[in-house]
């Protein structure tokens, strides 16, 4: 008889890890406590970019933070409060801002990218998922002279030690390149041909269908409360909506992950840090590239069927409260470099809460406490980049198969 898995948290983590046990002969139920894929994996600006391989935590990032939160108009918030409640968090950031553990969290952040893309493009290939899947690659632009420059040195870095070269494009080959960009504010930019965009929402619907088609069940507004523990091992989940059996569970809730540690017999590493994002219909004059603009943090996706800006990053904890000031950062960023840079009618103002881990990798590990319950989670801005790899990886794990990329990399054991 085949196995049983109950994935808590329906979200593309969650969803691809049901996807890869499916396919390997798995009873699958999926709880969410809201709607399946209605958090993080709704709202996001749908990027699959292996470009995004350095982690937060870098040489010089504490002094650039410090100095970010002094600008009028950061597209980084701290809320105090939240800072001292989470002290140990931001000083496990602060001791890896050096380049030797910059390049170790790299490496395993490349991994799990560089399979994820590989595993998209099978997917697309092979499941009728309508998702808006284009590879035109991802741009990056830059508004300075200098701020151009000085990225020069991180595009040889990844070029030099990760095998992630750009296209590079002064001011006039980006007016070429990218029309949609007003003329006389962009000094140059680089092009990342490997990136790639899909509409997250359109994804999350169509891998639901497959994975249904497959066996997959999905309960939505099934709030997890608990394991029931026997014998030192799960064997049932505990919810809202009465206890859910299996042999084996992924925990896979993203940004609520640390609220369950006593559950999971460990201290989560987990912060949440809100993002935002407009949707709206496509402008007449809509880029052609899905964008980034630097130095104002503001990314720009346009999709096949609408148009989205998003980006910030706000430390505010759990708070649940639409910040209307950080939805204006948005549009004043889009407005500084776009001829066109919205688009009436807003069809959504959303946030999310991107679940932050200090050292930039997620993590992907057994409980310490109950052996045959996995974790998958903390991707931060990564999470539908690194989906279709982590979903690949769970199996193997839960399979005992040999993982196709470094486990140890992801482990619990990293925190001490």
């Amino acid at each position: 008889m085949s196995k049983s898995a109950v994935i808590i948290g329906g979200g593309v983590i969650g969803t691809a890890c049901a996807y890869d046990l499916t396919r390997s002969g798995w009873r699958v139920t999926v709880l969410d406590r809201g709607t399946i894929g209605g958090a993080c994996s709704h709202g996001n600006c749908g990027y699959v970019c292996p470009s995004h391989v350095l982690p937060h935590a870098g040489p010089g990032a504490v002094w650039s933070t410090m100095k970010t939160l002094f600008q009028k108009n950061s597209p980084l918030k701290l809320r105090p409060l939240s800072v001292l409640s989470k002290l140990s968090w931001f000083l496990g950031f602060a001791r890896r801002c050096n380049e030797r553990d910059m390049l170790a969290a790299a490496a395993g952040i490349q991994a799990l990218l560089n399979s994820s893309r590989t595993l998209y493009d099978e997917l697309l290939a092979r499941e009728p998922i309508a998702c808006e899947w284009e590879t035109k690659g991802l741009l990056f632009a830059f508004h300075t002279p200098h701020a151009f420059e000085h990225y020069a040195a991180v595009d040889a870095m990844l070029r030099e030690k990760f095998a992630m070269p750009a296209e590079r494009y002064d001011a006039a080959g980006m007016l070429k390149l990218e029309p949609a960009l007003k003329p006389g504010v962009v000094s140059g930019g680089y092009l990342y041909k490997s990136d790639a965009q899909l509409r997250p929402d359109r994804l999350m619907s169509g891998w639901r269908t497959v994975v249904e088609s497959a066996g997959g069940v999905f309960r939505e507004n099934c709030e997890f409360t608990g394991f029931v523990e026997k014998n030192g091992r799960a064997v049932a989940a505990k919810t809202s909506q009465g206890e859910v059996e299996a042999d084996a569970f992924v925990v896979a809730t993203g940004a609520w992950t640390p609220l369950l540690n006593s559950h999971l017999g460990c201290k989560i590493p987990i912060v949440p840090g809100k993002g935002y994002s407009i949707t709206m219909p496509r402008p007449s004059v809509c880029p052609t590239f899905p964008l980034i603009f630097e130095e104002h943090r503001v990314a720009v996706s346009p999709f096949q069927t609408g148009y989205r800006i998003g980006s910030t990053m706000e430390f505010a904890g759990y708070d649940t409260t639409m910040n209307p000031k950080r939805l204006g950062l948005l549009r004043d960023g889009a407005t500084f470099y776009l001829k066109e840079p919205t688009c009436e009618p807003v069809q959504e103002e959303w946030w999310g809460w991107r679940p932050m881990v200090y050292d930039g990798k997620p993590i992907i590990d057994r409980s310490p406490k109950l052996p045959n319950v996995l974790i998958a989670a903390g991707h931060g801005m990564l999470g539908l980049s690194m989906a279709t790899g982590t979903g690949k990886l769970v199996g193997e794990i839960l399979n005992d198969q040999p993982p196709h990329v470094d486990a140890a990399a992801y482990g619990l054991k990293r925190f001490g």
